[in-house]
């Protein structure tokens, strides 16, 4: 997921869109796998981890240690975030289509929403910020199941980071 500064943004799109080309059938398919979700507590925060977590039980706020996620991702680790973790869901974008867009324009779109929403959520530029993001984005399967939803993580390239970076910049 990482890359060098000057090519992170491009190589992480790219990133993204292999280790999450397909999450069609996820939810069906958890019945199977034991996949599930993090134990939360009353606020809705993961107390409790689950190395198989369902991706489409995950909320903005959680902490995710997916930095081995490729290809095909059906389940993704979570953890506390005052535990070390690879990255933090922090922004949700609804599509609202009918039909499937071409691949293109959902990443064009997770682009541009996640940027906005980095920056809102560190308290700064991305251009300034040591950190990164990438998303979780449906595909034309799972799109016809439903998923509309886009997820932005942010990460550091550097490695693990403890605690949620929100506000990091201020």
């Amino acid at each position: 997921m990482p890359a060098p500064a000057p090519l992170r943004r491009a190589l992480g799109v790219l990133a993204v869109a292999s280790a999450t080309a397909a999450l069609s059938g996820c939810a069906f398919l958890s019945q199977f796998t034991g996949a599930g979700e993090a134990q939360r507590d009353t606020e809705g925060q993961v107390v409790e981890g689950n190395e198989s977590t369902d991706v489409f039980t995950l909320r903005v706020g959680d902490c995710l240690n997916d930095s081995g996620a490729t290809e095909q991702v059906e389940t993704v680790p979570t953890t506390p975030c005052d535990e070390p973790h690879d990255s933090e869901v922090y922004a949700s974008v609804i599509m609202t289509e009918d039909d499937y867009p071409r691949q293109e324009a959902i990443l064009e779109r997770a682009d541009v929403e996640c940027l906005t929403e980095f920056e809102a959520f560190v308290g700064g530029s991305w251009d300034d910020s040591p950190y990164d993001f990438s998303y979780y984005f449906p595909t034309e399967g799972s799109w016809g199941e439903g998923d509309r939803e886009i997820l932005c993580v942010i990460y550091d390239p550097a490695g693990p980071v403890t605690g949620s970076l929100e506000g990091s910049a201020s």
